[in-house]
């Protein structure tokens, strides 16, 4: 079943980008440790970084691109299955630090000692360990997917109903992780690092592992979704984006098609988040901003949604853009990204990739005879 889930998957397109993922994944690192630093082809330090957080915000979006693009389902909360997934590896990265915080407490968190908390809370515990702290980035925005889209999608809210209330989901978990009486840092948040899997966090190869190790599930990820809309669920998923009410006529239970889809994607959005924590050194209660879950789907519009290598490209792009013109005019950043996506929605309604698309076809088309058709007999 798996051979022939990976078979239907690796498709020529899906087998270059993959290809070309897990090439980054060995050649950054190796051009970062192990060139010389005034070497041409050497990547510095910053960039591996960079473009490392970059690979989490292409799986984030390649996630939302899976209920959005291929589902119909306009979800701008994917933001918090996104911070929930990093809290999860905040959490287990708190733990880690033990004695060496400021307040040399071997078992709380230093926020906890500030604050005058006496135990560690029940839902902290598990959370030293590495394996614990991995079922959890999976578990908890699955969980809360999974909730959510059982009630949303039974009552069979649809359309912008649906992106509203998804919206005030996590703009009340923005509000909840605010508290500190939450246990999770108040509006500080988790910070001050150490280790992670015995490591430090600042060396230069944990860097160069973490940004490996995001390139690598960004292509398994790439993975499981080209598996998953070359399926016949893929049809399913396109059929119910494209008209619902036929599909269920049909006798489907469209109800449970996109709460499968829905819990996957949150999933999904939990590993990007906890890659990209030790990647920033830091997870506060911001990351649940509504601002941040609408760039996700810009970042998704702008590469072409329903595609799959759209999402990708967009995020990187529409990232790449945000560090060089946030340096020179910082003040205008949120100007020209709502102009990127009115220009998107007028004249590249299909993305980039769409775009690239069309005009290969058109390309591809034969030229018409006129000659041929200009003879009454070819008129015919």
């Amino acid at each position: 079943m798996i051979t022939s889930f990976v078979f239907r998957a690796l498709d020529r397109k899906a087998r270059w980008v993959i290809a070309i993922l897990l090439a980054v994944a060995l050649l950054v690192p190796l051009a970062n440790l192990g060139l010389p630093a005034d070497h041409p082809l050497h990547v510095p330090n910053y960039t591996v970084g960079l473009f490392g957080k970059y690979l989490t915000y292409a799986l984030l979006a390649l996630a939302l691109d899976l209920v959005w693009g291929y589902c119909g389902i306009l979800s701008l909360g994917h933001g918090a299955f996104f911070a929930l997934g990093g809290y999860a590896m905040g959490m287990y990265l708190m733990r880690q630090i033990g004695s060496r915080g400021v307040y040399g407490d071997p078992v709380l968190p230093d926020f906890m000692v500030f604050l005058n908390w006496q135990e560690l809370p029940w839902f902290w515990y598990g959370f030293d360990k590495f394996w614990f702290a991995a079922i959890m980035i999976l578990a908890v925005p699955g969980l809360l997917a999974f909730v959510f889209g059982w009630f949303a999608f039974r009552s069979r809210v649809t359309g912008v109903y649906l992106s509203i209330i998804t919206q005030a989901m996590t703009y009340a978990l923005l509000l909840a992780f605010f508290r500190n009486e939450m246990g999770f840092g108040g509006n500080n948040g988790l910070t001050d690092f150490k280790d992670i899997l015995g490591a430090n966090i600042q060396a230069d190869t944990t860097r160069a592992a973490l940004f490996s190790a995001s390139a690598i599930a960004l292509a398994a990820a790439f993975l499981i979704c080209s598996g998953i809309v070359r399926s016949k669920l893929g049809m399913v998923l396109v059929a119910v984006r494209d008209a619902e009410s036929r599909t269920r006529f049909f006798g489907y239970r469209v109800e449970n098609v996109k709460l499968f889809v829905f819990v996957i994607s949150a999933m999904m959005a939990g590993v990007a988040g906890a890659l990209y924590v030790p990647q920033v050194g830091i997870i506060n209660p911001g990351e649940f901003a509504p601002a941040n879950s609408i760039e996700i789907v810009i970042w998704t519009a702008v590469g072409g949604r329903g595609t799959l290598v759209g999402p990708i490209i967009g995020a990187v792009l529409v990232n790449g853009g945000k560090s060089v013109f946030t340096a020179a005019f910082p003040e205008f950043w949120l100007f020209a990204l709502g102009a990127l996506f009115v220009a998107v929605t007028l004249f590249l309604p299909k993305g980039i990739v769409g775009m690239i698309s069309d005009l290969g076809k058109r390309l591809r088309r034969p030229a018409p005879s006129f000659g041929a058709a200009a003879r009454p007999e070819a008129a015919e």
